[in-house]
């Protein structure tokens, strides 16, 4: 019998995991072993083939490149596997089966490396770290309310926004526990996501004699000597285009580890691959204390991706084709028409306003200064008008078109939802910052509709946010300064609720001078009753009405936005003109004309401008050329950028400033006279102080062989002069000081 034992190797197959979870899987798969099915892992990694070049393997290479983590995709998996108990290995129990797979890529990686020299000399094997696994898949994702008993501890795909993510907690991987009596050290794996560490009660130590024996539950954790991962937490929220009718959004904890955390900002939209988990939470409610099984559903997350590139926040990528076709586009010479074309083509007319609404999607070009000031790229723009002129359809197809962007109502946000709030956390009682609209779109556009129905002190709140582009806070202890690098695009009506044309662009336009210096461009957006632009305008809205059904299935609009979105990104990043010498002393020179036009108009009317003409004004024609450079690709903002953005700040801000009585009302020089003389008539007939019927003062001056409407219109200058006021239902005239 000698010999018997000699050379053979004996494995008995004692898993990591006590048999239950893992074995009645496995005896159903034929008896699959944790050892076949972590040689299979590793022979998948290293041998899986790429299908469009032989003799490459993608895996190997992305693990020798990025030794960190291993991003993997399910289908490579189910295609390489004719049998397929991978990949269901992985579906039903995936808890069981990742780690195995990470041990796999982990000794993968070592056999691929070569020998190192040790500090003695001698060459020994790489030390086997840590890899992690990111799991992709092609399959659909499920909706959050089907997530339900079924799916525990299974593999799914959910996707969503994120909507809140926590600070950045250290997870332990293994506890280190020392006895106070004996000082036995033992070393206990943790749970991983939210589960933690089972400590055992007892001490295994044997007491020796005339020892104490080790007390029940003596051990102590030494946190110095454990091992710890990066853990945060992030909230996930349904799209809103899959909430049901009237219900509210539903959301989702995730738990994120290792090299998946800080990668996503709130905001985000993510389709995740996780393990819908349960965990004990602390701070349950009362009424679940007693019950023990009763948990809280999570999901434990092994891979994400972001869901389209042209949302998200960090660098896109462009394949070379692309690039070629933006380069070709730009090259072309009505490019600028046909991106403006592009622009709410559901909208008719509007020219100048599509033209503006394009040069703020591109924006001007970010600039440092040396001494640390900063001076803002974005062009924000006013639509100011009436009701009915597509006003928040520009808003809307902005709010999809921007690569990021936020939609708000002016009657529905506070100063603290348009910047930042600070709330109190309910399980730490620590109090945090939550970002409002306008940091959430830093980056992008705030759209705002409705503007002038903002409460005064709510519309202060965006006066630094819109030129120093940053917003500072300092409550409940809180002294920060956030960015909100945004672009706004305003949407208002005049206080009557229509433009009125008998009253001046001041009563108007019934906003502060701060803010509207603070607007690039001002658009006043007029209901024009003429009889042939009536017509072409309701043949094109029945037209659209009529068509709609068809183009619905016609990929062909959402392909253009998606193109749009994908040129504007492209731009943005790749593209940051200057102006050139010729350029900025045309434009010095058109300023300093402007603001002489203005001066002289003030000193005709003597009154200051609705609109104040500043050197903002000027920045803006400069950020618009640039932007207008910037949809050519071009590096340097030439002469035709200059007088394109000249005209359009002409027909929007200059226009506005002019509007309203004194201009549209065209005065002959005799009216003028007339209107003079009438009101050196009524100064005659009233004191200062001194009371009179209107109906009584018009007669009195058409006796004396004045037109009414003269007389009529006299009354209105003077009133806007505050030199006489109107009481009892404008019935009654006061002549004041």
């Amino acid at each position: 019998m000698s010999g018997w034992d000699e050379g053979a190797v004996y494995y008995s197959d004692q898993a990591q995991f006590p048999h239950g979870g893992g074995a009645t899987g496995d005896a159903e798969n034929g008896g699959t072993s944790r050892h076949v099915v972590l040689r299979k892992f590793k022979e998948f990694i290293r041998n899986f083939p790429d299908k469009s070049q032989p003799n490459v393997f993608p895996y190997r290479e992305a693990l020798l490149e990025n030794q960190n983590y291993l991003i993997i995709n399910l289908s490579d998996l189910l295609s390489y596997e004719r049998d397929q108990t991978l990949p269901e290995l992985l579906r039903q129990n995936p808890a069981d089966y990742l780690p195995l797979f990470e041990t796999a890529a982990a000794e993968v990686l070592a056999s691929l490396k070569s020998r190192v020299a040790s500090e003695s000399g001698e060459m020994e094997e790489p030390e086997i770290g840590e890899v992690q696994i990111i799991l992709r898949s092609e399959q659909d994702s499920m909706s959050m309310r089907s997530l339900g008993a079924q799916c525990i501890s299974k593999l799914v795909k959910v996707s969503g926004i994120v909507i809140a993510a926590s600070k950045t907690k250290a997870k332990a991987t293994y506890v280190t526990l020392l006895c106070k009596n004996c000082k036995n050290v033992k070393i206990v794996p943790c749970r991983p996501g939210l589960g933690g560490a089972i400590v055992p009660r007892s001490c295994d130590h044997v007491p020796q004699v005339g020892e104490d024996p080790c007390p029940i539950d003596p051990w102590v954790v030494v946190p110095d000597k454990s091992k710890y991962v990066d853990q945060q937490t992030l909230k996930l929220q349904e799209n809103p285009e899959d909430v049901p009718t009237g219900e509210l959004p539903r959301n989702m904890l995730l738990s994120i580890d290792r090299h998946l955390v800080q990668t996503i900002v709130p905001g985000t939209r993510l389709t995740i691959m996780g393990i819908y988990s349960i965990f004990q939470a602390s701070n349950s409610s009362t009424s679940h204390k007693g019950a023990v099984a009763v948990r809280q559903p999570y999901v434990r997350v092994v891979g994400l991706e972001e869901t389209n590139e042209a949302n998200s926040r960090g660098p896109a990528n462009f394949t070379v084709d692309e690039k070629e076709e933006f380069l070709k586009f730009a090259s072309d010479s009505n490019a600028y028409d046909k991106i403006c074309s592009m622009v709410a083509p559901s909208i008719f007319g509007h020219v100048d306003v599509k033209k503006a609404v394009t040069c703020l999607l591109f924006g001007g070009s970010r600039k440092f200064l040396p001494d640390g000031v900063r001076l803002r790229g974005d062009i924000n723009v006013l639509l100011l008008g009436d009701p009915s002129t597509a006003k928040s359809q520009f808003l809307k197809f902005v709010e999809k078109t921007a690569p990021v962007a936020v939609y708000t109502s002016g009657k529905g946000s506070s100063a603290a939802g348009l910047t930042a709030s600070v709330i109190r956390d309910n399980s730490s009682r620590e109090f945090y910052l939550e970002g409002g609209a306008m940091v959430l779109a830093d980056g992008g556009v705030v759209c705002i509709d409705e503007f002038d129905k903002m409460r005064p002190e709510d519309r202060v709140a965006i006066h630094e946010a819109m030129e120093q582009q940053t917003i500072s806070i300092a409550k409940a202890g809180i002294t920060t300064v956030l960015n909100s690098r945004t672009s706004v695009l305003a949407a208002a009506n005049p206080p009557s609720g229509r433009y009125d044309d008998l009253k001046t662009a001041q009563d108007n336009i019934d906003l502060q001078t701060t803010i509207l210096s603070r607007f690039d461009l001002i658009f006043i957006v007029k209901d024009i009753r003429k009889y042939d632009q009536d017509k072409r305008i309701a043949n094109h809205i029945v037209r659209v009405h009529a068509s709609a059904e068809a183009s619905r299935d016609d990929t062909r609009t959402s392909k253009e936005y998606n193109w749009l979105k994908r040129y504007i990104q492209y731009c943005k990043t790749n593209c940051h003109p200057r102006l050139s010498d010729s350029a900025a002393s045309m434009l010095q020179e058109s300023y300093v004309k402007i603001r002489q036009d203005m001066r002289r108009q003030s000193n005709e009317t003597g009154e200051a401008a609705a609109i104040p003409i500043t050197v903002r004004q000027l920045e803006a024609i400069v950020r618009l050329s640039e932007a207008l450079a910037r949809m050519r690709l071009s590096q340097v903002a030439n002469e035709d950028h200059v007088s394109e953005a000249i005209r359009l700040f002409n027909t929007s801000t200059m226009d506005a400033a002019r509007s309203g009585i004194n201009q549209h009302i065209n005065l002959t020089p005799e009216m003028a006279n007339e209107i003079k003389q009438a009101e050196t008539q009524i100064k005659r007939r009233m004191g200062i102080g001194s009371h009179i019927s209107e109906r009584r003062l018009v007669d009195e001056l058409t006796r004396m062989g004045m037109n009414e409407s003269i007389v009529r219109r006299a009354l209105i200058i003077m009133h806007q002069r505050d030199e006489v006021e109107y009481k009892r239902e404008r019935r009654v005239i006061v002549r004041k000081a």
